[in-house]
C-alpha cells in the first residue's frame, strides 16, 4: 500500500458481496475533484449508466469498511472501471479514497444498479444527458456507448460547474471522443457537449434550468423550439439533490413523463442520490 491512510487491517478480508481490486490510475481535476479507475473483474456485468458501491477496508482502529455509491463513468464494454469523485475533506470515505495511488485495493460491489441507462427512456430522437460536478460520471458512461448513437440522431452532454477548472473531461466531449474506435465517427455527427459554468466568466453561463425556462439552451443548440418536446426529447438527470428536483419539476412542467426500469419515459433521475 502506497498511503497509510488506506491500508487494511492485515486481518480482514472482504465479504462474499465485494471485490477487491487494484487501482490503476488516479488523476486530480482540482482540488475538490478526481477521477480514478481500478481493475474489472471478469465477472462483472453492468449497464452504461448504472452505479455501484465502492469503498475502502476499513481504517485502523474500525472493523467495517464503509461504501458509497458510485456511478461508474466508463461504457459498459471497457476494461477497467472509471470513478469520477468529489474530495471532502473530513468525509468518512472521501477524506481516505482521495489518496489512492495505483496498486491500492478498492472494494467493489457485485451488483451494480440504476435507471440513468438507455432501457429507461423511450424512443426519441433527441437524448440530453444534464449532470451538475461529478453528476458527469455516468453520462461518461452513456455517451461512450455505441447504443446512445444508434438510438438517438443527436446526444447532448450538459455539464454545469461552478468554476471552469471543474469541467473535468472537457478534453474528451471536445476532440478525444472524435477518435474513439467504437463510437468517433458518430460522435463527429451526433454529439454535443453544452458546458455551463455559473461562478466564472466563461462562454456560457448560467444554471441549466434558467436557460431551459429562458428557451436560450434550445436557441444555443440551433433548435427550434422553445421549450422540450416530449415526442422527441428524451432526458437523463444526475447532481444535486437540488438540481434533480428542479430539472424533474420543469420536465414535468413541460409535459414529460419519469420512466424507471420496468416503464420507460421521457425523462430519468437516479433516486438512489435523491433525498
Amino acid at each position: 500500500m502506497s498511503d497509510a491512510t488506506v491500508a487494511a487491517p492485515s486481518a480482514w478480508t472482504p465479504s462474499a458481496a465485494q471485490y477487491f481490486e487494484p487501482v490503476l490510475w488516479v488523476r486530480h481535476w482540482t482540488d475538490r475533484l478526481f477521477s480514478f479507475a481500478i481493475r474489472r473483474p471478469e465477472t462483472f456485468r453492468f449497464r452504461s449508466g448504472e452505479f455501484v458501491m465502492i469503498g475502502l477496508p476499513p481504517a485502523p482502529g474500525e472493523t467495517k469498511p464503509i461504501l458509497r455509491a458510485y456511478s461508474i463513468a466508463s461504457p459498459s464494454f471497457a476494461e477497467e472501471l472509471e470513478f469520477l469523485s468529489i474530495k471532502v475533506q473530513d468525509g468518512p470515505l472521501t477524506s481516505r479514497l482521495q489518496h489512492v495511488q495505483p496498486g491500492d485495493q478498492v472494494l467493489l460491489g457485485k451488483k451494480p444498479t440504476g435507471t440513468l441507462v438507455l432501457d429507461a427512456v423511450r424512443p426519441g430522437k433527441r437524448l440530453f444527458l444534464f449532470g451538475t460536478g461529478t453528476g458527469l460520471a455516468p453520462f461518461l458512461s452513456v455517451a461512450r456507448d455505441p447504443d446512445a448513437y444508434a438510438n438517438f440522431e443527436q446526444v447532448i452532454v450538459g455539464h454545469g460547474v461552478r468554476e471552469i477548472a471543474e469541467l473535468a473531461y472537457r478534453d474528451l466531449f471536445t476532440s478525444e471522443i472524435f477518435e474513439d474506435p467504437l463510437v468517433g465517427e458518430e460522435a463527429q455527427k451526433q454529439l454535443v457537449y453544452y458546458p455551463t459554468v455559473t461562478r466564472e466568466p466563461f462562454e456560457r453561463q448560467g444554471r441549466f434550468t434558467d436557460l431551459i425556462a429562458s428557451g436560450k439552451l434550445f436557441s444555443d443548440l440551433g433548435l427550434d423550439q422553445t421549450a422540450f418536446n416530449p415526442e422527441e426529447d428524451r432526458i437523463m438527470l444526475c447532481g444535486s439533490m437540488e438540481f434533480i428536483k428542479d430539472m424533474a419539476a420543469l420536465c414535468e412542467t413541460q409535459g414529460l413523463k419519469e420512466g424507471s426500469n420496468a416503464e420507460p419515459g421521457d425523462y430519468v433521475l437516479e433516486r438512489a442520490f435523491v433525498g
